[in-house]
């Protein structure tokens, strides 16, 4: 059961990731119950599972590095909960997308093969596949540890291209995948100073946290001005509107990833042990309390 840990014990963490993950497909299909998903339901909800897809792998993504920024080891028990969550939206996805042109096969092919857009979104699914075919133990150990561990490193590409297909086809806004996209820019951060073994100390993560949310409003910016003529100053400048009208619905996706990067900073200075004092040693070998 998803709600018990390997020990076939109730753990609170996994039932409450469980329920949470299930509270988007309930949604989207009590809207659809009632009719609300407008004109266009098909197209809604394909676009809903889409972005749900998205957004739980950046959430899977996350487990390592805040398990390791918070000291919080119980996060890796949801990561496969997480992980095989993330394949089940996606396959909606696509599946809600064969839906909505009627299981016309010849047409979904050739949509998928004429528009590059759904060309890199069919791949990172497939890609996605293979990560669920094998996240049991049971392939763990046909495939060998190694051989695994290269196999789902490939994470990272799979959300680069999720994140560039939900980019394309927004087409006009793009607020929300500016926002993903700082979050996933925040996330190689930590998994680049672990490698890079530097220590992940509140100072240095308010300083990922301030340089991925100055990157995330230049993208952002340079996005708008290339596709769409907007003069570059006058888009970074709406990122100063929060100051100038004092209004949280100013907020851009650079002040969010910001905001968020802040948080876990906050959150592992508070959850950071406190140093214990050094005991010194006597010349007589027996140990003397140091300070005063």
């Amino acid at each position: 059961m998803p709600w018990l840990d390997r020990q076939g014990r109730f753990s609170a963490l996994r039932a409450l990731a469980f329920a949470l993950v299930l509270v988007p497909a309930l949604i989207l299909a009590y809207e659809a119950w009632t009719g609300q998903l407008g004109s266009k339901p098909w197209t809604r909800a394909v676009h809903d599972t889409g972005t749900w897809a998205i957004r739980l792998l950046l959430v899977t993504l996350a487990v390592s590095p805040l398990r390791r920024i918070l000291d919080w080891g119980k996060l890796l028990g949801i990561r496969r909960m997480l992980g095989l969550s993330v394949l089940a939206y996606a396959a909606g996805h696509l599946t809600l997308y064969c839906i909505d042109l009627a299981f016309d096969w010849g047409l979904i092919v050739s949509e998928i093969v004429k528009r590059f857009y759904l060309t890199i979104g069919f791949t990172a699914l497939l890609g996605l596949t293979a990560l669920g075919v094998t996240s049991t133990d049971g392939m763990i150990r046909r495939m060998g540890a190694k051989n695994w561990q290269r196999l789902h490193n490939l994470v990272y590409l799979i959300a680069g291209l999720g994140l560039l297909h939900f980019a394309l086809q927004s087409k006009i806004d793009v607020t929300q995948p500016a926002l993903l996209n700082g979050l996933f820019a925040l996330l190689l951060l930590y998994r680049g100073l672990n490698r890079l073994k530097i220590a992940t100390t509140t100072p240095v993560l308010i300083a990922a946290a301030l340089l991925t949310g100055l990157a995330t409003a230049l993208c952002e910016t340079a996005w708008y001005a290339l596709t769409s003529g907007v003069s570059a100053w006058d888009v970074f400048q709406a990122n100063a509107d929060v100051v100038v009208y004092q209004d949280l619905g100013f907020l851009r996706p650079g002040h969010w990833v910001a905001l968020v990067g802040l948080a876990v900073a906050a959150v592992h200075a508070w959850r950071a042990p406190v140093a214990k004092p050094r005991r010194a040693r006597r010349s007589d070998g027996v140990p003397a309390q140091t300070g005063a």
